[in-house]
Order: C-alpha cells, then structure tokens, then sequence
C-alpha cells in the first residue's frame, strides 16, 4: 500500500521549504549570494544541515530555488502595478518604477541575486532573474511599439540595456548613496525618467510619465 502524505505532512514539509529559502534570501541581503551554504542556512533556519540538503541537494540547487522565488515575487509586483496603469507607455514607466523601487529598498540582495561576482555555476543558477526582468520588459516596450507609442527599436537590445541601467544606477557599486525616503524617491524617478528617454519617450511626455506613476509600497513576503 502507498504512502499518503497527510495534509499535515505536506503542509509542515512546505512550510520548512519556506523557511529555508527565506533564511537563504536573509543571508543573502546581510552578506551576499556566496554566503548562501547549506550549513549557515541550516543555521539561520534553526534546522540540521542534513535537513536541508533533503530539500535541496547542492547549493547551486538553494540558490536556483532562492533565484526562482525571489523573481517570483518581484516580477509579480511588476505585473500587478503594470497591469493597473491606464496604457501601455502608463504601464511601462509602472514597471519600472516598481522594479527600481524595490530594488532600491532591498539592494543588498537585488544587488546579489543580480550583480555580484560569483563563481561560474551561482552565476548560472542566477541568470534567469536577469532573463526574465528583461522579458517582462520587452513584453511591456513591445506592447508601447503596437500602440505607436515608441519608436521602432531591437527590443532584444533595448530591454537588457534598461535592466543595466537601473542595476547600475541603483545598486551598482558606483551608485549614489540613497538611504533616506526622499532620496530613494528621487533615484527612483531620476532612473525612470532616463529609461523612458532612452526608449524614444519625449522629455515632456516621459516627465508626466514619471509625476503620475506613484512609487509603490513595498509589499512584505513571509
């Protein structure tokens, strides 16, 4: 006869899986994506070493997963503030101010799971963050294109480009200090206004862009 999980067990097993990744992502925005171990995650979750490696075989397995989650959230929060502008330009200058803030607020770990120097195998368990930022990007110029909103333009190009942008003007190493809510602010809408201009969106245009997208709240995970 098979074994059956108890809705208990599954509920217990999802719920250490939760608190791994999240003592992962907490090590990670304290000190970096390579201080992401099994053994001092095991630590910061309270649970044994061998505990975690039943979850997830190998680090470069964690950090795919802590990748994954990460990306799951941030680019939600994207869509969602997107999704509620009035149009496509509206719903380009919302993800990236959405993407810009919260990078901003978290730039420790945007800065690990995106720019940090890492060994071959993090970097490509990390990549698919930076793959799939860029596509929701494209997704959202594409869509600016259609409408006759922006001018033609290698989206494939133009995406990444944004992407390095924002890294490097938020959370790059040579990024300026923004530690106060209006400082924060005004990077955030400083960055979103030179995306929107690179783009093709006239000074006047992307400047109305900028005023009338709010800088969302940040929205809190377990």
């Amino acid at each position: 006869m098979a074994y059956r999980r108890t809705e208990n067990v599954v509920r217990r097993l999802a719920a250490r899986h939760d608190a791994i990744l999240a003592a992962a992502a907490a090590l990670a925005a304290e000190a970096g994506i390579n201080a992401v171990q099994i053994a001092p995650v095991a630590e910061r979750a309270g649970i044994a070493a061998g505990t975690v490696y039943r979850y997830f075989p190998s680090k470069t397995d964690l950090v795919a997963a802590l990748v994954a989650s990460v990306s799951e959230r941030e680019l939600g929060a994207m869509r969602r503030a997107a999704d509620a502008a009035p149009g496509p330009l509206s719903a380009l200058a919302a993800a990236l101010t959405t993407f810009a803030a919260r990078a901003l607020e978290s730039r420790k770990l945007a800065f690990a799971l995106i720019a940090e120097p890492v060994d071959a195998e993090t970097h490509n368990a990390r990549r698919a963050y930076r793959e799939a930022i860029a596509r929701e990007l494209e997704t959202r110029l594409a869509a600016a294109m259609t409408r006759g909103s922006l001018p033609g333009q290698d989206l494939r190009i133009a995406a990444p480009a944004l992407i390095g942008a924002l890294c490097e003007g938020l959370i790059g190493p040579l990024a300026a200090p923004a530690d106060e809510a209006p400082a924060m602010r005004d990077a955030v809408q400083t960055l979103t206004l030179f995306a929107l201009r690179a783009v093709g969106v006239v000074d006047a245009h992307a400047r109305g862009l900028v005023v009338q997208t709010a800088l969302p709240a940040r929205e809190r995970s377990a």
